[in-house]
């Protein structure tokens, strides 16, 4: 008599309630635990522009130490200041995945390899009495074996360099993943991005730099046997810092004196 339910109709309805009671449990698990994700999520962001602006020390209070800075949307084409968007919104890679956010770059336009050029961008404003003291500014593009996305702080001349942080890639550890090294990063402090001319001058080289020879002050060393990732590194500074990146937003706030 048992054998009656040992059926082919039978096992196919167990296995299906088993499917749904652990897609319903999966399902709720998931809904429950974004509001937690989304808060990781803009703690690492707030810890990664701290990082940036040489504000993160041990024991900081990320939450208190972020309340300084002002979180601004600007418009990459104009330079200007913009309402109505959010930091999330317009985060690189939501932003690449939204036609009207984003629009596609040719290979002569991407030297960074992002393939869509974002229309804005949250940048994070730290002023005094004088005006900005810090500007931490998104940076990212491809490297060796992934896009690097990190942050680059500038010091309230808008010119020098305060810190660089990478918070996510997949270069190869010991060599491109060098990128992390509290010693490699501390030597981009004090590095000028623009010459006297105003022309854009900061690169990272291949090899090491002649402290000696003119010009030193807007290069950078590269990363020992990491060609190709320093390489990137060069392309996506470059492009960010350039006039299509950030360019006209550092030009309009020199042009005000530093005034947001």
């Amino acid at each position: 008599m048992s054998s009656s339910k040992e059926t082919i109709q039978h096992t196919l309805i167990v296995a299906f309630l088993v499917c749904l009671v652990c897609s319903v449990v999966v399902a709720g698990a998931a809904v429950a635990l974004k509001p937690m994700q989304q808060k990781n999520k803009d703690l690492d962001r707030k810890t990664n522009v701290l990082a940036a602006a040489g504000m993160l020390e041990p024991g900081t209070d990320v939450e208190a130490a972020f309340k300084q800075f002002d979180v601004r949307i600007v418009d990459l084409e104009t330079g200007e200041f913009v309402e109505g968007l959010s930091p999330e919104e317009v985060a690189p890679k939501v932003a690449a995945r939204n036609e009207e956010l984003s629009h596609p770059l040719s290979a002569s336009e991407d030297p960074a390899s992002i393939k869509r050029k974002p229309k804005y961008a949250a940048v994070y404003v730290l002023t005094n009495e004088d005006g900005i003291e810090r500007l931490v500014l998104p940076v990212y593009g491809y490297g060796l074996w992934s896009t690097l996305y990190g942050y680059m702080a500038v010091s309230g001349d808008l010119n020098t360099v305060a810190g660089i942080g990478f918070y996510e890639h997949a270069e190869t550890p010991g060599l491109g993943g060098e990128v992390d090294n509290p010693n490699w990063k501390a030597q981009w402090e004090g590095k000028e991005l623009y010459n006297a001319e105003g022309e854009l001058a900061i690169r990272v080289l291949k090899g090491g730099v002649d402290t000696s020879r003119a010009g030193s002050e807007h290069r950078v060393s590269g990363l020992s046997g990491a060609t190709l990732t320093t390489k990137g590194v060069d392309n996506l500074v470059r492009y960010w810092l350039g006039p299509e990146g950030f360019g006209p937003l550092l030009a309009n706030l020199k042009q005000r004196g530093g005034e947001v």
